[in-house]
């Protein structure tokens, strides 16, 4: 047998013109791709045995003709068969037959056809399918086989001069030509003409899929013009957020559950562990909403409390409440298919990575060996071109499942936590402000994202390690040992490294507090740059470890090798076998440390996102509907409380609402009245009782929440347009006359928080949003507070009361004015959370109690005795945007009350050809084309360009090493000849070994040092550009804030400067040694063998030009991705502000549909961002293994004028640039994409400031001393191209004057305001205080000497003290003095943790009048000569104010006071009063004199029931 296969392989292959031998090409060869279709055809047959109803339609033309062709080749099997019977038993049969072969294979073929007809019916009737990648590969596997017979068969002819076998000849060559047109079919996509594909994707025939040619559409037009949203191609069913949100929901809750379970039973395990301490400890039988879970949490605390203070004992409780380790066995079950597809690739890609070794090592030998045959090495060159080109295309497939599996599990988490934050307890609520949830959105979600990427590598790395040595041990042999030892060393030296700096979680704070961040490092932003430094130290010398592994691998390698035996010698077979092996080697060696790293950083973030989504849920039993109630609300013997473990704030509250019912509820600053509505909408802890409600309800906040929409979606809130029921609620909301001052009408679109609304208009558009929804019971808190007299009189009459549009609807009325409580059915009396008294206000009036005493004393002041006309008390809030109290704190509690003043009128007057819809916040601006030089300019020069010198030196010097020590083994290899058949000598070794191992340290060296110096670099640029941008975005002018949504603004400061922390400076120093290896590696061929200077020439310039195709596209989808990341945020911020009132009107869904939305079109730029890579990617690599296959191609024309060292050399190079030329251009348009960061950032950094903070002429210190102000002809606009607001102000207000200014909505009050502080500049005219010109000192000297107590109380996460005294300047006595005088001292000295108390973000866990409380006594501590007071007492009661008012005019006595209120009661006593009508003082005198001229004040105070008789003191602002 061996003779018989030593002479077939002289026979066919060692010669010039080798050959397969018949009896192969006819079994083998066959039986290969029939074999593959008939283990493929059950996935093609399965839809054949589902019951669909066939559409003819769908019998394409192109379905035809495939049919048509296999019932074609049908009848050549047929024809082989007949040709065969008729040979062996027809009239002219020979006594020797035919071979069995020549029977077997024509009834094998026909069998195969008609099986391929039903498989081509089966995949026309899949949904969706437009062609077959196992029919695809299987036409493709049966050309190639047949391509032997075909040149065998013409061969022998041409050699015969005839043909023998004529009709077998004829039937082949027919079904060979059959074959080939099957072929082209199949590779055609079968969409019927009306199908009309959104996304060409699901169009895409396998060939297009696995090449991503479908893809080009894309790229053509982003090459054209730069990428618009709108050009982005929609998602299909399965990638949309919708779909990846509930999948993967589904699994969570199972997950979760379990968890739940394991998390119970480990609770109760610890309970009866600790049995005897918990005995011990004092009881609470509140909020066992839980069972025994809350009773270990109570035990807990509890033991907590005595070792730590609050703060850590709330960290640590976190590390252990709550149910953990669900969260990756969810992700797993919810994309699993998509994992393993990926494994499946991955695997594939990996072996395939071997075989170019092999093939190397084949080339080598076939060089050396000047006596083969040339076709093997031209075979062994297209070998390594085909395993490349696959090994290629397997690695796109693999690459772009990980990314979009990486994009999906993002997707799903946020919209997680999206779906989360709208159902979540308050108590969770309280453990997490709306940035940290934020953060879980971008920056945890992101890292999941990330770690999935590249989460194959855990089994990749290893199996690489694995499969590297085995291929090492059978080139050298044990001496792969000392390699081995040394990576061993290696992995957990890097480990060590890596994942330290993985522990510096850091996540900037952009809520800064203080603004001192000039280079400070005590400050957050000093100790993040600390952070980083050190992040980029640990980083350079893990670089440094990572590029040292493959030399001190392959240095400890060989000199054992060449060591242990002076037999031994390194051949320049085993070198470059081995140094491509390492090549291997290399990425898993540098990967794993990495991987480990990221996914500690991963870990946390899984601990942060299990406590958050592993949180309770609101109770969803707290209100009951029970319809077998006869009231509309019930609510008996109820117990409420905001925490489970605290106090109930609510006790034993008993009431019963019958339907159509009006019900006011009164009571002091605290005593539970918007807490009893919370606890209406189940938004508190049930500790005792029962709600319940029967109906729908509406609820109307006592700080209006307005969505960035217009003006008619903010009414409608997703209820349906009908014109005469809107036309009636705008009529009755009194929002007519508004809707004229507004550019577009109802179209009109509204900023971010309402902002260019007043507090008035947003009041009214919130009662407008409940009384269009048709609701069965109405809860309004406050709703007439905002508004002026006269229109809370319209608004109650038209809307609220007993003749309203509400009439018949249930209402419960929190409020502080008295004036309309006649017109109520009842009225609850709420004093610390119990009801006092309930009944009629005439019964209440006649029982002689505490309610008619206050009355008496309070009420006779504002409650006219012959009318009802009405008052409001309580101011309106919008909601403060943090980034604006870096501005200083002066001006901070300025811009409370202006900014709406601000945005009120900028929108007052129509501009010229205004458009339908006009729209305030306009899309996010966005640079198209090429990134500008002077983006990279920027760049270099933040960095410093010394560092940039030096670091690209270094890194030169590092590729002149590298091409070096290759040179020196090239060269050792030659030692295999030099010293054949003789001893090798000691000390040639020792150099030999040397020098190369001096030379691999050299290389490692370069990289640290050059790494340290870019990382350096890379610091101080960071550090410049956000100081830039922060600085500069403190002092721009208002009017950016109230046009640019926050999450825009925050998208700034957290992913561009993220961007540039930690992605450029990887990126730069990624292109840099890239680059300078390509270029290093194309002079060394060009050297090697100068032929290949023909070849790559045109190679460079197609490189060049796929570039320059590719990087419009990837640079404009770059941009689309991070413009549409924004509207995510911004959402998001928006629904958490608006929580109660989406939960109230039960719109969850309607908002979870809406965030679907936002990620969707995000989704659509990360899917094509991934797609457009991989296109790249797939046309590189081809480029990359074309120059794989002419490096092996010239080395095969040169193998007599080259050595074997160098051959091994170029090829080795050669195919170490397959991957290295995508990675450049990868990461030159990463970089060009990502530099975007710098230009947005730059964007921010460049925008107009407002005046200069400060100037050189400086006021004296003791500025204002008097008080004075003086108007003179001041004229203002709010913008060039508005008219004016102010038209000649001139007045003059001495020092300790009470100022009362009055005026309708849009006269010019708040402007005038605004004036003060320059908010707004002047068009003309000047105003001087103390006869100094404001306009020529510096804004922070202005801001700072003047006071203002807000309308809208402004707080801040941080303690109490912080909030009174952000910069430490004042003493805990005169703290607590001002909270006494602000009649707080009681409450604040009742709490736990005194002033240290934390307040919630936004001040949301005090009472919005203990808000305004605390401006006061913030106020109280500055006691500047100017005070202006925005109703800074309109959220509290009547008593309360009273004693304000009194402090006021004792505290304040010696300064000028201006008032903003709606109190006209007030006014009398004041020392003038100014009446201003649209821009002008119309009346400016005494009050009791302008109530004797009967003009616009009179008129004014009739409305609010003001006789001249009724006189109190305050000097307002209405």
């Amino acid at each position: 047998l061996h003779l018989a296969f030593e002479k077939y392989n002289a026979s066919y292959l060692e010669r010039e013109d080798p050959d397969l031998p018949v009896c192969l090409e006819q079994t083998v060869l066959v039986w290969i791709p029939l074999g593959f279709l008939w283990l493929c055809a059950p996935w093609n047959l399965m839809s054949l045995c589902k019951r669909l109803q066939v559409n003819p339609k769908r019998w394409t033309k192109l379905y035809l003709c495939k049919q048509l062709v296999v019932f074609l080749l049908f009848l050549t099997a047929i024809g082989g068969l007949i040709v065969t019977l008729v040979e062996d038993f027809g009239p002219n049969s020979s006594a020797e037959k035919n071979s069995p072969v020549h029977y077997t294979n024509p009834v094998l073929f026909a069998v195969t056809w008609i099986l391929l007809a039903l498989c081509q019916e089966g995949v026309r009737r899949k949904e969706r399918a437009v062609d077959s990648a196992s029919l695809f590969l299987f036409w493709l596997l049966l050309v190639i086989c047949d391509i032997f017979p075909f040149q065998t068969l013409l061969r022998e002819a041409l050699r015969l001069g005839e043909v023998r076998d004529v009709p077998r000849f004829s039937l082949f060559y027919i079904s060979f030509g059959l074959e080939v047109i099957a072929l082209i079919l199949s590779a055609l996509a079968d969409i019927s003409p009306e199908t009309k594909e959104l996304n060409p994707g699901t169009g895409a025939t396998f060939l297009s899929r696995v090449t991503f040619n479908w893809f080009n559409g894309m790229m053509v037009k982003g090459y054209k013009t730069p990428l618009v949203q709108e050009d982005m191609w929609e998602l299909n069913e399965v990638d949309s957020a919708s779909y990846i949100s509930q999948r993967f929901n589904h699994h969570m809750q199972f997950e979760l559950g379990k968890a739940w379970i394991r998390f119970q039973k480990e609770l109760k395990d610890k309970l009866i562990k600790n049995r005897g301490k918990s005995l011990e400890a004092p009881s609470h039988s509140n909020g066992l909403g839980k069972g025994v879970s809350q009773d270990v949490l109570m035990m807990v605390r509890e033991e907590k409390g005595k070792k730590e203070d609050e703060n850590k004992k709330k960290k640590k409780k976190e590390d252990t409440n709550y149910p953990n380790s669900w969260l990756i066995t969810t992700i797993y079950k919810s994309f699993k298919w998509l994992l393993i597809e990926s494994a499946f690739f991955k695997l594939l890609q990996d072996l395939l990575a071997f075989v170019s070794p092999q093939l190397l090592k084949l080339m080598i030998s076939f060089t050396q060996d000047k006596s083969s045959y040339a076709w093997k090495g031209y075979f062994y060159a297209v070998l390594l071109l085909v395993a490349a080109l696959l090994q290629s295309l397997v690695l796109q497939q693999y690459v772009r499942r990980c990314f979009v599996l990486g994009t999906k599990v993002r997707a799903a988490l946020m919209a997680a936590v999206y779906k989360k934050a709208l159902v979540m307890s308050n108590d969770n609520r309280k453990e997490s402000t709306v940035g940290e949830t934020v953060n879980l959105m971008s920056a945890d979600a992101q890292r999941f994202n990330d770690v999935t990427n590249f989460i194959h590598l855990l089994w990749s790395c290893p199996l690489q390690i694995i499969v590297s040595i085995v291929f090492l041990w059978l080139e050298l042999g044990p001496s792969t040992l000392a390699g081995l030892a040394v990576m061993v060393l290696m992995v957990p030296v890097n480990g060590l490294l890596v994942i330290p700096s993985s522990d510096n979680d850091h996540i900037l704070k952009f809520f800064l507090t203080y603004l001192d961040i000039s280079g400070s490092t005590s400050t957050p932003i000093g100790e993040e740059l600390k952070v980083m430094r050190k992040f980029a130290y640990l980083t350079s010398f893990s670089t440094f470890i990572s590029n040292c592994a493959p030399t001190l691998v392959s240095l400890a390698t060989f000199a054992v090798f060449v060591g242990v035996s002076s037999d031994n010698i390194l051949t320049a077979e085993k070198a470059f076998t081995s140094i491509s092996l390492f090549n291997i080697l290399r990425q898993p060696l540098s990967m794993l440390p990495t991987l480990i790293a990221s996914i500690v950083q991963t870990a946390v973030s899984k601990k942060r996102l299990e406590k958050f989504l592993g949180g309770d849920d609101l109770e969803s039993d707290i209100v009951r509907h029970d319809s077998s109630f006869d009231s509309a609300v019930s609510i008996c013997d109820g117990s409420f409380a905001w925490e489970k473990d605290s106090e109930p704030l609510l006790k034993r509250y008993v009431c019963c609402i019958k339907p159509g019912g009006l019900v006011a509820v009164v009571g002091a600053v605290g005593s539970g009245k918007s807490s009893l509505l919370s606890a209406l909408l189940g938004e508190m802890h049930r500790t005792k009782g029962f709600i319940n409600i029967q109906g729908s309800l509406a609820f109307v906040p006592q700080q209006a929440w307005i969505q960035n929409a217009t003006l008619r979606d903010n009414i409608l809130f997703g209820s349906p347009y009908e014109e005469q029921r809107f036309e009636d609620i705008l009529e009755a909301c009194a929002l007519g006359p508004d809707l004229k001052l507004l550019s577009a009408g109802d179209l009109t679109e509204i900023g971010e928080k309402g902002i260019n609304l007043s507090g008035g208009q947003k009041q009214r558009v919130s009662l407008a949003r409940a009384a269009y929804s048709q609701a069965d019971i109405f809860l309004l808190d406050d709703p007439l507070s905002a508004v002026d007299s006269h229109v809370g009189k319209h608004l109650f009459d038209k809307v609220i009361g007993p003749n309203g549009l509400l009439k018949d609807k249930t209402r419960i009325l929190v409020t502080h004015g008295v004036s309309f409580l006649p017109c109520v059915d009842e009225v609850v009396v709420l004093v610390n959370g119990r009801v006092s008294e309930v009944g009629s206000y005439q019964s209440l009036r006649d029982s002689k109690g505490a309610f008619s005493e206050f009355l008496d004393t309070y009420g006779s002041e504002i409650i006219p005795k012959k009318n009802k006309d009405l008052f409001s008390a309580q101011s309106f809030a919008i909601l403060f945007e943090p980034v604006t109290y870096f501005f200083h704190f002066s001006s901070l509690l300025l811009c409370a009350v202006c900014r709406s003043r601000l945005r009120k009128n900028s929108n007052l007057k129509s501009l010229e050809n205004t458009k339908k819809g006009q729209r305030l916040i306009e899309k996010e601006t966005m640079e198209t084309g090429q990134v500008k030089f002077s983006v990279w300019l920027q760049y270099v020069q933040a960095m410093g360009w010394g560092y940039a010198f030096w670091a690209l030196f270094i890194y030169v010097m590092q590729n002149v090493a590298f091409i070096g020590q290759n040179l020196w083994l090239s060269d050792w290899t030659n030692d295999a000849v030099e010293y054949y058949n003789q001893t090798y000598s000691p000390k040639k070794r020792d150099t030999r070994v040397g020098v190369f191992g001096a030379l691999g340290m050299a290389q490692g060296l370069f990289v640290f040092l050059g790494t340290l110096l870019l990382t350096n670099a890379a610091v101080n640029a960071s550090r410049v550009l956000h100081s830039r941008l922060l600085n500069n975005v403190l002092r721009v002018p208002m009017v950016f804030f109230d046009t640019t949504p926050l999450g825009r603004i925050l998208n700034r400061f957290a992913k561009d400067i993220f961007t540039i922390d930690e992605t450029i400076p990887h990126l730069f120093s990624s292109w840099i040694i890239h680059l300078l290896g390509i270029l290093g590696t194309i002079v060394f061929l060009c050297l090697s063998t100068p032929l290949f200077i023909i070849v790559i020439i045109p190679l460079a310039v197609i490189y060049f030009f796929v570039q320059r195709f590719y990087i419009p596209t990837s640079r404009q989808l770059r941009r689309l991705e991070s413009v549409a990341r924004s509207p995510i945020y911004s959402h998001f911020g928006e629904t958490m502000s608006g929580l109660s009132v989406i939960r109230a009107y039960n719109h969850q869904e309607r908002f979870m549909k809406h965030n679907e939305v936002t990620i969707d079109e995000n989704l659509k730029t990360i899917y094509s961002r991934i797609m457009s890579n991989r296109w790249l990617a797939v046309r590189l690599q081809f480029l990359g293994n074309l120059v794989v296959f002419f490096a092996a191609i010239f080395a095969v024309i040169s193998r007599n004028s080259i050595d074997s060292g160098l051959v091994g050399l170029s090829i080795s190079y050669a195919l170490n640039v397959t991957l290295t030329l995508s990675f450049v251009v990868n990461i030159t348009s990463q970089l060009e994409t990502n530099i975007v960061a710098v230009e947005r950032v730059s964007e921010y950094a460049e925008l107009e400031n407002e005046a200069p903070w400060v100037t050189q002429d400086r006021p004296s210190e003791m500025w204002p001393e008097a008080g004075n102000l003086q108007f003179v002809d001041y004229k203002v606009r709010y913008r060039p191209e508005l008219d004016l607001v102010l038209k000649g102000i001139s007045c003059d207000i001495s020092g300790t004057e009470k100022i009362g200014i009055v005026g309708r909505t849009g006269a010019g009050k708040s402007s005038l305001a605004n004036c003060l502080f320059r908010i707004i500049e002047a068009a003309d005219g000047r105003i001087l205080i103390d006869n100094v010109d404001i306009s020529k000192i510096g804004l922070h000297d202005l801001r700072n000497r003047l006071t203002i107590i807000p309308q809208d109380p402004v707080l801040f996460s941080g303690t109490l003290r912080m909030n009174l005294d952000p910069f430490d300047k004042f003493s805990d006595e005169e703290l607590w003095r001002v909270l006494e005088l602000s009649h707080l001292k009681n409450y604040v000295a009742g709490l736990k943790e005194e002033l240290q108390h934390e307040v919630a973000e936004g001040g949301e866990n005090l009472s919005v009048g203990q808000r305004q409380l605390l401006c006061l006594a913030r106020a109280l501590l500055r006691k500047s000569r100017i005070l202006i007071l925005d109703e800074a007492t309109a959220a509290v009661d009547l008593e309360t104010d009273d004693l304000i008012q009194t402090t006021i005019r004792k505290e304040f006595s010696h300064c000028t006071v201006l008032t903003i209120a709606h109190r006209l009661h007030s006014i009398m006593d004041s020392s003038r009063v100014m009446v201003l009508d649209a821009g002008k003082i119309v009346e400016f005198d005494s009050p009791s004199n302008l109530m004797e001229k009967r003009g616009h004040f009179y008129s004014m105070a009739k409305d609010a029931g003001i006789t001249h008789e009724r006189e109190t003191i305050g000097i307002f602002i209405f």
